[in-house]
């Protein structure tokens, strides 16, 4: 560029020489910025193809142009990679050393987000340096920046470093806890090294943690370390897959296989060597490199030397000239601006059109799904209730058989647990009708004292196959009977409680209930739900309400569940006038709470369900012959047996068309009738008895699901409808009412 301005110095017009001049000025500075953001990036990508040697040259050239040109802020980058690399390279007290002098100027410029991540290598370096102290308050420090500023991606290396500290420090339960927090991030985020690392890890924790803490060590160790392998194979890890050889030997040990122990430590021992020689020639060549600082130097002050000259060489009619040209430069690209912004509006225009027509193809999408998941769910209705009947049949029949004291009470956690399977499935089935406040709450008295130790009694298995401890606080100055919905609180507390025992492993669950006030024959009670479980970060505790939701895929794959049962919990207590609330953080557990309202009642009536029978004359059924019309084996004997205990006589139909026949045979005072059959359906068997018997009472008793259609059913010809599964004295009631009313079908 010099050599032109010479040679051209008396031809040339003012104007190119501005222009010329102009761009020597422009281009040294993004030339030099370039250069270093190339150095930068070449250092980088040699790390992650782990050429070592390479890397820690180009991030010295990198440091140095940046260090000559006072480029701070590129500097400050190009050093947090170099503490990075030699992190990496176990140059530990290098790194440390690089760690510190970075924070020291990040403090100077505020540069909070970059000061944590850097607390974070810091803490990281000081764990493998022995200096534990240090290690968790640099860890802290980061700690409290990336959790006041919600970054989940930035605070899991913070978790890891915990868990790596934790597990320094054997305490390898804590440090399992920590692992276990920050695995599923870095799952989500694809951060592939890191993930396999914490396995690794996590893997160790395990192998070496006390058999009372965790139950099945080994076993989970060992599918640790098989994750861990899996990322480290597939994306050539080299460092982590030496240290996988350490963990296999140690696995080998505790289960006495000592020649290959023996093997895997060689490996281990051979191959960590090499790796070792490998980053020793690493840093001897960035140490090599720092010698062409001098050469360096001399390039920019040359540089620089001509800049200056030629600033003074320029007068100010050139400089005027060129800026007038400038000018027209300017205005020119601004008209181009101003006719590409209207092209791109146009563009824009289209790409809303067909945004619009992508949308409107959703939405039909949507609603297609919406009808196929309604034709799904009436399937599966039938499916999920018809072995429901089987065990809630079964489980009268066995209380009904004067069982002893101790079978009763399992019986009674089974008909419990039953009810609530029901209740449950249909939430499931009818989640809409849930979501839109279509549910209708009841209102009975019950004991909340009772009902929250038959909670406590059916979630004890689970609780004991997880190592749990179930702690039960309770207000004695609650009254004794309340009114309400008492099975919707039971499946409210089921959730919560269940929730808690599902993400917490040898740990405790305490539940507390608590009056707040009691006024008018009212009492407002405090429900709170507590763990010490892996906890949810603070990202999704706002969606973890959602139907079908879960902290994120990992957590549905390793601890299982619909995600449902925290849905139907909001929308239950909403339905109830409550609101749900929760408190969590990660690798610490977490607390729900709510209040809500009863009302005080004057009478319990435990017994109210069987208050309609007991006002029935159940003898004016004895010898009423009874059709049962069932396709299922195990359902005929149920509902058989349940008949003839009241003393009533009983035939069975396997199928619609033996229905028929028996009906035109025999004289029956009433016909119980399935829906699905093989052959004819419940409903066309109905019509077709209709057509020679119309005075005859027929009820469906069916696990088909009952929502807004019962007029359809009586104009096919039934007289009541049974669901199953049912309660003995609601059937047996609705049976008396329709022998006393034999009400007609309406006419179709």
């Amino acid at each position: 560029m010099i050599y032109l301005l010479k040679k051209y110095k008396t031809i040339a017009p003012l104007w190119l020489l501005f222009l010329i001049s102009s761009s020597v000025f422009s281009q040294q500075p993004k030339d030099t910025l370039a250069l270093i953001q190339k150095y930068h990036a070449e250092g980088r990508a040699f790390v992650q193809n782990q050429v070592f040697d390479e890397a820690i040259i180009s991030l010295s050239k990198a440091n140095k142009l940046a260090f000559a040109s006072k480029n701070t802020e590129e500097q400050l980058q190009v050093e947090f990679s170099i503490a990075q690399l030699h992190y990496y390279l176990r140059n530990y007290h290098k790194a440390e050393k690089e760690a510190k002098k970075i924070i020291l100027e990040l403090k100077k410029r505020k540069k909070e987000k970059e000061l944590a991540e850097a607390y974070t290598l810091l803490g990281l370096i000081n764990i493998q340096l022995n200096k534990f102290p240090q290690a968790e308050e640099a860890l802290k420090q980061a700690d409290n920046w990336f959790t006041k500023t919600n970054d989940e991606k930035n605070r899991a290396n913070v978790l890891l470093g915990y868990g790596i500290l934790e597990l320094k420090k054997h305490n390898y339960k804590v440090a399992i806890n920590y692992l276990d927090a920050a695995i599923p991030i870095f799952e989500v985020n694809d951060l592939f090294y890191h993930e396999a690392y914490a396995r690794l890890s996590k893997s160790e924790a395990l192998l070496n943690s006390n058999s009372n803490d965790v139950p099945n060590g080994l076993q989970q160790s060992k599918q640790s370390l098989q994750k861990a392998l899996t990322i480290i194979d597939a994306n050539a890890f080299v460092k982590l897959k030496i240290d996988s050889y350490k963990i296999e030997s140690y696995i080998a040990l505790k289960e006495n296989n000592y020649t290959l122990a023996e093997e895997n430590m060689a490996i281990y021992e051979q191959k960590n060597d090499s790796l070792y020689q490998v980053f020793l020639s690493a840093i001897s060549k960035g140490i090599d490199s720092e010698g062409d600082a001098g050469y360096y130097s001399e390039i920019i002050d040359k540089q620089q030397t001509d800049l200056d000259k030629q600033r003074r060489s320029i007068n100010f009619g050139k400089m005027t000239t060129g800026l007038s040209i400038a000018l027209i430069v300017i205005l020119s690209l601004l008209t181009l601006s101003l006719y590409k912004n209207n092209n791109l509006r146009a563009k824009a225009n289209d790409l809303l059109q067909d945004k619009n027509n992508e949308l409107q193809l959703a939405k039909e999408k949507a609603e297609k799904a919406s009808l196929a998941k309604a034709q799904f769910l009436s399937t599966i209705t039938h499916e999920l209730r018809t072995p429901l009947y089987a065990v809630t049949g079964l489980t009268h029949l066995l209380l009904e058989e004067n069982p002893k004291p101790d079978q009763k009470e399992h019986l009674n956690s089974l008909k419990f647990s039953g009810e609530y399977l029901l209740s449950l499935i249909n939430n499931i089935l009818d989640l809409n009708k849930l979501e839109a406040n279509k549910v209708e709450i009841e209102k009975t008295s019950f004991d909340l004292k009772k009902r929250l130790n038959d909670v406590l009694i059916a979630l004890k298995k689970t609780a004991d196959d997880k190592k749990n401890n179930l702690h039960l606080e309770y207000d004695e100055t609650i009254p004794n009977k309340l009114a309400g919905d008492p099975l919707k609180l039971s499946q409210i507390l089921i959730n919560l409680i269940g929730n808690s025992l599902k993400f917490t492993q040898n740990g405790d669950v305490f539940i507390r209930i608590k009056k707040m006030k009691e006024i008018n024959n009212r009492v407002l009670l405090h429900f709170e739900i507590e763990d010490n479980g892996v906890g949810i970060s603070k990202k999704k505790q706002k969606s973890i309400f959602e139907s079908f939701s879960q902290a994120s895929l990992q957590i549905n794959r390793k601890f299982g569940g619909t995600g449902l049962g925290l849905a139907i919990v909001k929308n239950l207590l909403e339905l109830m006038g409550s609101k749900i609330q929760l408190e969590s953080q990660l690798g610490k557990g977490s607390k729900f709470w709510f209040d809500i309202n009863f009302a005080v009642s004057e009478e319990y009536s435990e017994t109210k369900d069987t208050r309609s029978a007991n006002e029935i004359d159940l003898t004016a059924l004895e010898n009423k012959k009874v059709l049962v019309v069932e396709d299922n084996k195990i359902n005929q004997m149920i509902t058989k047996k349940i008949l003839e205990k009241n003393k009533m006589v009983c035939d069975v139909a396997d199928n619609g068309m033996d229905a028929i026949k028996l009906v035109k045979e025999n004289e029956y005072d009433i016909i119980l009738m399935d829906i699905h059959m093989p052959g004819i359906s419940g409903i066309e068997a109905t019509q077709d008895i209709r057509k020679f018997n119309k005075g005859l009472p027929i009820i469906a008793l069916t696990a088909v699901t009952i929502d807004e259609n019962l007029d359809d059913f009586y104009r096919a010809g039934f007289n009541e409808i049974i669901p199953k599964p049912f309660k003995t004295e609601e059937f047996f009631e609705k049976i008396y009412k329709t022998l006393e009313s034999r009400k007609m079908p309406i006419e179709g």
